[in-house]
């Protein structure tokens, strides 16, 4: 396989978990009697220009599909997150009833709710049917393509360019990774600013984050990879912060190489520097990572095992993209863990791909009291416990497995 990138070939493995089916292909009840497509997935390095990839085995129109289960809305860290995001770039970057705001990959319109209540023009790209049905149910105008440099061009002569892009938690999700960026560098007006919100690949290694690749990610990325696609593709990084988001996110902000004013902030060299420390752009810091996240594989098994021999009851929560990777790399199946939690109808009566867990609401953990609750989406734990906290009226506790087994 060559770098999605640069072309060079790939030979520097990072992580391989084995075959799972994509992790948003939740199965209805009639699915079960049939089977499942499972892809090999396996994470590889580019030793030339350090983008961290997924092998391709699923084209985007099989992984994005009309049906995608991913909603943002039902996570309301999540949703106050993206308000605080638009209340920080609308007073930076002085936006008003002149400006345009184009959210790339809006899904079901989360963010963009927050930009048209402050009356701020915009609209969104998005290529899930599901989601972009959401975003239009509050008055948000959608554009359901996926988006690369040929809608840009389209949407330019349109007189449709953007002021401010925001693409949170996309930029990892796209196959072509120089056409999407690529697309950023057109869609701006020539003193507009494009910001992009991504896991930081430092945090996934430091942290054994392994649950974080799955097919829907073709790369994994840190500022030092970005910093190259950019540049190779008409945009200049300009500043950047580290948020707290899905295990430890990068808030990176670009514009136009050609055209663009922002002086550079000092946080870049910064960062950059600090990858240089830890080692990105070497070999060895990539070694390693296969032997934890099968250490966290290990200890998950033999704590359910032992919950099993005891007697005590364990359900799930969060049927997301992470605990899909974990449970089939696992081999966690329903007689060890018998029920997942959404809150997202959409997912609830369903069932969990590839593991067939059985995806439930709710109110089914408050009828079958359980000793255990497996948290999936660690990095909303803190909500997560305090949304479900009345189970320690039973005598419940919480448990996370990364970066390590955790009850509590």
């Amino acid at each position: 396989m060559k770098c999605r990138h640069c072309g060079a070939e790939l030979r520097l493995p990072f992580l391989d978990l084995g075959s799972a089916p994509p992790s948003n292909a939740y199965l209805t009840e009639a699915a079960l009697r049939g089977p499942e497509t499972w892809y090999p997935l396996s994470v590889l390095v580019c030793e030339s220009c350090w983008l961290v990839q997924t092998e391709d085995h699923a084209g985007r129109e099989q992984l994005f599909d009309a049906d995608y289960a991913y909603f943002s809305s039902y996570s309301s860290s999540w949703l106050a997150h993206a308000k605080a995001y638009v209340e920080a770039m609308r007073a930076r970057f002085s936006l008003g009833a002149q400006s345009n705001v184009v959210e790339v990959a809006a899904n079901d319109g989360y963010l963009l709710q927050y930009v048209k209540q402050a009356g701020i023009p915009c609209y969104g790209v998005e290529p899930t049917t599901s989601t972009a049905v959401a975003a239009r149910k509050l008055g948000i105008e959608i554009v359901e393509r996926f988006f690369g440099v040929a809608l840009a061009r389209e949407l330019v002569a349109a007189g449709r360019g953007a002021d401010l892009t925001a693409a949170n938690n996309v930029l990892a999700h796209v196959p072509d990774i120089n056409d999407f960026v690529g697309g950023f560098a057109i869609l701006l007006k020539e003193q507009g600013v494009a910001t992009f919100e991504f896991p930081h690949l430092l945090r996934m290694v430091q942290e054994c984050q392994f649950d974080t690749a799955y097919h829907e990610h073709y790369s994994y990325l840190s500022l030092t990879a970005v910093q190259r696609v950019f540049a190779a593709n008409g945009l200049k990084v300009f500043d950047v912060e580290e948020l707290p988001t899905h295990g430890g996110s990068l808030r990176v902000y670009a514009q136009r190489a050609d055209t663009g004013r922002h002086a550079m902030a000092p946080a870049v060299d910064a960062l950059l520097a600090r990858e240089r420390a830890a080692g990105v752009s070497s070999p060895a810091f990539y070694a390693g990572f296969q032997r934890e996240a099968e250490r966290i594989k290990r200890e998950l098994l033999e704590f359910l095992l032992q919950a099993k021999k005891d007697g005590r009851k364990v359900g799930a929560y969060g049927a997301a993209a992470k605990g899909n990777t974990l449970m089939n790399f696992a081999g966690v199946r329903p007689d060890l863990l018998p029920y997942v939690v959404d809150l997202n109808p959409a997912k609830q009566d369903k069932y969990m791909p590839g593991s067939r867990i059985p995806i439930v609401g709710e109110a089914h953990l408050r009828q079958d009291r359980p000793d255990l609750v497996l948290i999936l989406p660690w990095n909303l734990r803190t909500e997560i416990t305090a949304q479900l906290s009345y189970i320690r009226e039973w005598g419940g506790r919480f448990v996370t497995a990364v970066p390590r087994l955790t009850v509590n």
